[in-house]
């Protein structure tokens, strides 16, 4: 039984802001149902729930080298849904709200990856592989080299690194080498942790783990690319053969319409007509007329990197067309989830004071809200400027709602357009970063929309689909034999 760690920032349901807490939180269920001991390791936060925190139990204490310093390590540990959790704990690090975007995030983190190190023969538990995810456990690999190669104990462990995002780095001042790694000069240079005069932990990551990978098959090639590369492409491109696309999944136990409890009514692929239901209690909640028309979908962080500037764009043109003409330009609904950059929050509440009927602006975020619009609304719009891989667009399949898409990252991997020959797709996307590209998609797919046996065809192929984990983590599974000399 291979045994594997993951040591990363986030996981549903202790901690999360984004989709990295998504993926920590579901993917070990999938490789522990094929057999692989497979556990996690992530800080403790003060804003875990208390509920978990009480569960928890003390595994070990030890200290922990942070440059020129010992500082306290706790561990603890929680079974959840059959998967074993141990968490970091140091309340002069970590007793604070939300889990980073501190000044000190450099040493927090760096404590957080020797602290999971120097913890590995305390724990009962020497995995075969460490599988280090995103910035925040980036280091690990290159600390695992600097630090451990000679123990004995430790020789036959393998480090997998993945890249959630490339954008966010982890980039320090070059104090933090000696002050805060502990690390010799010989690990500052082009190909380890140099980075224009700075640290970078996620080259690091990049640079010194055993294997890497990121969250779809199409942005592992964008990566190597300078427009999408991040200023690290040049790394990328060398360790190309060490480099492996893996797209995410969704828990299809949590996201799944046939029990959801957030549903006004539960549904699936074989009755789909409920979904109208649905949509009819849905407009009432957001006081938009019950009436036909399509209703569009936005649940995402409000952020230009969403294709936010686009969908602002289309919207623009539909006001002005009502202005000019007083009359719609397509006949739609539109409902927004999410929060983000007050550029497009003010936007989006702009336009739904102005046109309270046409549009529902909800400037937070709620998770039930979200299940409800996937279940309720017909289009779900994720015109994104780049995606790792996107997991909005997944759920938005198992739930009926077709998505708009733009063809990079994940969104080009797992949304199929509608092939009006072959009566193939999920969903309608284009290629260009070009707001008139994406509303000729929309009115493509409101023409659709008329068609009833089409667009239930439609709606029936993207249910399908299966994003679950469970051709990934059969991925993972040969990554991991790979690495372990065990293929």
């Amino acid at each position: 039984m291979t045994k594997v760690l993951f040591v990363a920032a986030e996981a549903v349901p202790f901690a999360k802001t984004g989709g990295l807490g998504d993926v920590i939180g579901s993917l070990p269920k999938e490789l522990r149902q094929k057999g692989l001991d497979v556990r996690v390791i992530l800080p403790k936060y003060q804003d875990i729930p208390a509920s978990f925190q009480e569960q928890m139990t003390l595994k070990a204490e030890f200290t922990v080298p942070v440059g020129w310093r010992q500082q306290y390590c706790g561990i603890y540990m929680l079974e959840y849904q059959g998967i074993t959790f141990y968490f970091v704990d140091n309340e002069y690090y970590f007793k604070r709200h939300g889990f980073y975007g501190y000044g000190d995030d450099a040493e927090r983190f760096a404590f957080f990856s020797r602290a999971v190190l120097e913890g590995l023969d305390k724990i009962d538990f020497m995995p075969e592989v460490l599988h280090c995810h995103d910035w925040h456990a980036a280091v690990v690999p290159v600390l695992l080299k600097a630090n451990y190669a000679e123990r004995p104990e430790y020789q036959g462990v393998k480090t997998v690194f993945t890249v959630h995002n490339l954008r966010y780095q982890g980039v320090f001042p070059q104090v933090v080498m000696a002050d805060i790694l502990g690390l010799e000069w010989q690990y500052f240079q082009p190909d380890g942790l140099e980075f224009f005069d700075a640290v970078n932990y996620m080259k690091g990551g990049l640079a010194y783990a055993d294997r890497i990978t990121t969250v779809s098959r199409t942005y592992a090639q964008e990566i190597q690319d300078p427009f999408y590369g991040e200023q690290l492409d040049g790394l990328l491109r060398k360790r190309r053969e060490d480099l492996s696309g893996i797209t995410n999944g969704i828990d299809y136990d949590d996201y799944n319409p046939a029990v959801d409890k957030a549903l006004f009514v539960n549904y699936d692929a074989s009755c789909i007509e409920k979904r109208r239901e649905n949509k009819s209690k849905l407009q009432q909640q957001l006081k938009l007329p019950v009436k036909d028309v399509p209703l569009i979908a936005v649940v995402s962080r409000l952020v230009g990197p969403k294709g936010m500037d686009l969908v602002e764009y289309a919207l623009n043109d539909m006001v002005k067309h009502l202005r000019q003409t007083g009359q719609e330009k397509y006949g739609v609904q539109f409902v927004v989830v999410g929060t983000g950059e007050a550029r497009y929050e003010n936007f989006f509440k702009y336009l739904a004071w102005q046109f309270p009927g046409k549009l529902s602006a909800n400037i937070i975020f709620d998770d039930r809200l979200a299940r409800q619009v996937y279940a309720g609304a017909d289009l779900f719009l994720m015109p994104s400027l780049y995606e790792p891989c996107g997991i909005g667009q997944l759920i938005a399949m198992r739930y009926g709602c077709l998505p708009i898409v733009r063809e990079t990252g994940g969104l080009k991997d797992t949304v199929t357009p509608y092939n009006s020959h072959t009566g193939e797709g999920t969903g309608f996307s284009f290629a260009n970063y070009n707001a008139h590209e994406l509303m000729e998609t929309m009115e493509r797919a409101l023409e659709l929309y008329e068609d009833r046996p089409t667009w239930e065809k439609i709606i029936k192929n993207a249910m399908q689909r299966n994003f679950s984990w469970q051709e990934s983590a059969r991925q993972y599974q040969e990554v991991y034999a790979e690495i372990a000399g065990k293929k």
